[in-house]
């Protein structure tokens, strides 16, 4: 039995039969339970997932029904059986984290690093295509999320962001920034105030021989923290410009108007 919870729940049989988790409250204690695998979740932080700070008096028999409720869908899977836990202070989900799609990806960009890090970005590159490959869409698509599953949400986008920045570093690495270009422009759509995109934006731009487009990123870094922060880019992006603009003229240029 596989879990998928990087798009929309669902739940993959060994005979490889698909079943999509409605939304509701016991699909969200099994993602808390899920994300935590192996770990025991109290019981107060799935209440705390569920209702947030509007707690009814009935919360922990309505929670023990939804537990119910879950165990008796698993039944009706050939290996459903048994994966719920009960512990003395909450619950548990047992599986093999090669089970769960997120471990999955969580285990490939480890690797990716490790693969980096070992002078193998060929190896790296192939790594974070497999991890980023597993995403169907936004973690646990169209589900409600309380704090609980909102937060391990972030931590995820945030990984698979840090998954990405591993696949610019490798392919540069190996002098692909032809390649490397059109990642970085969606990365800095998405991060519009993360110098560091840019940096490695430019750069890539101006190692493919188009300097034009690598100083207008630069102005558009420019702009972009002028309107939404009222700072300049940070020296070191502005030593960057200068070395751009000194690119072939024997002398050290005054600064860029923009």
């Amino acid at each position: 039995m596989k879990f998928h919870l990087l798009g929309q729940f669902t739940i993959e049989t060994a005979e490889g039969k698909l079943s999509f988790l409605p939304k509701s409250k016991i699909t969200q204690i099994l993602g808390v339970l899920l994300v935590q695998n192996g770990e025991t979740v109290r019981v107060d932080t799935l209440i705390e997932e569920l209702w947030g700070e509007d707690v009814p008096r009935s919360a922990l028999t309505t929670l023990q029904t939804y537990v119910y409720h879950a165990r008796r869908m698993f039944a009706k899977m050939p290996e459903g059986k048994g994966l719920l836990l009960t512990r003395p202070s909450g619950y548990a989900v047992d599986v093999a984290d090669d089970a769960i799609d997120i471990k999955v990806f969580e285990r490939l960009v480890g690797q990716a690093r490790r693969q980096l890090h070992a002078g193998q970005p060929e190896a790296a590159i192939e790594s974070v295509d497999r991890a980023v490959a597993l995403w169907r869409g936004p973690v646990l698509a169209g589900m409600p999320l309380g704090r609980v599953l909102d937060a391990h949400v972030t931590y995820l986008d945030e990984f698979r962001f840090s998954a990405t920045e591993l696949w610019v570093a490798a392919s540069r690495r190996l002098g692909r920034d032809r390649e490397v270009v059109p990642r970085l422009r969606l990365l800095v759509a998405e991060n519009p105030l993360n110098e560091s995109l840019h940096a490695q934006l430019i750069r890539s731009l101006h190692r493919c021989g188009r300097r034009a487009e690598a100083l207008e990123a630069y102005r558009n870094l420019w702009r972009i923290l002028d309107r939404e922060l009222g700072v300049e880019p940070a020296p070191e992006l502005q030593l960057l410009q200068h070395e751009l603009l000194a690119t072939g003229s024997g002398h050290a240029p005054p600064r860029m108007a923009l």
